[in-house]
């Protein structure tokens, strides 16, 4: 089925059908039976992309407040079996690389290396060191200074000199210039926390795209857009949840689902 005959059959179902916005999700989306695809969406992702929204609209017809509550796997597959959410999040790494987080994950673990390296630099003058208690030494030495702002922000404008007017910028990368003495072990403090406050945020993004990701409403759209682009890939890393599929795909259970997904 190309594009074309896809949205014409789309719109006979009663479903608003727009394929030059900019669209609310990534490449599509679907809400209050209308399905918006983006006009920057490559060709190859369009149809896709269509059948990806029009799982969502399959399964709004299954789970009325589906957009709100994500979806239950009971309603989807009849089933609770974890194997089902394992191979449907299989399905979504194959279907959507962004899935599986490489970039942010590489991001950690660089973060993760340079956290290293400043506990190990601030252990060569104070050996008993440790991230998880108060550094009494420096917290004595950093009360009096415009640095302690760079403990919670990597760049700062202060107000100084006559009335306040004059403002002075301090940011992680120019401590030695603001601050020329300081020592080198409160340095490498500052700039350690400053990585520990980028992880924290790097984890919670990977927790937030992980969420979205497992949502079973996601899973499920995903898991349809993947029989679209391989179903011999799909039916292989997901053999459990195929065959729940196609049980119910061919009882009538998904609807006009089943005028949609591939065949043999």
């Amino acid at each position: 089925m190309d594009k074309k005959t896809l949205v014409k059959y789309l719109k006979s179902l009663g479903i608003e059908v727009h394929t030059t916005t900019k669209a609310r999700g990534h490449q599509g989306f679907f809400c209050n039976n209308r399905i918006d695809i983006s006009k920057n969406t490559p060709e190859n992702r369009v149809i896709p992309t269509l059948l990806h929204e029009f799982a969502h609209f399959v399964h709004s017809k299954i789970e009325p407040d589906m957009m709100k509550t994500g979806g239950t796997f009971q309603k989807l597959f009849q089933t609770d079996n974890p194997i089902i959410e394992e191979e449907l999040f299989r399905v979504t790494n194959f279907v959507d690389e962004n899935s599986l987080c490489v970039r942010l994950t590489e991001h950690k673990e660089r973060i993760k290396a340079e956290i290293k390296k400043y506990d190990e630099n601030i252990k060569k003058y104070y050996p008993n060191f440790q991230r998880s208690k108060k550094f009494k030494e420096f917290d004595k030495y950093i009360k009096k200074s415009d640095a302690r702002y760079l403990l919670k922000y990597d760049r700062v404008k202060v107000m100084g000199g006559f009335l306040g007017f004059v403002p002075k910028i301090y940011t992680i990368n120019t401590i030695e210039e603001s601050f020329p003495n300081m020592p080198t072990a409160f340095v490498n403090y500052i700039r350690l926390k400053s990585c520990i406050r980028k992880q924290s945020r790097i984890t919670a993004r990977i927790n937030k795209l992980n969420k979205y990701y497992k949502r079973p409403t996601e899973l499920f759209a995903r898991f349809v857009e993947g029989l679209y682009l391989d179903r011999e890939w799909v039916e292989a890393i997901a053999p459990n949840t195929s065959k729940k599929f196609f049980e119910l795909l061919s009882s009538g259970y998904y609807g006009n689902l089943e005028d949609v997904v591939p065949r043999y």
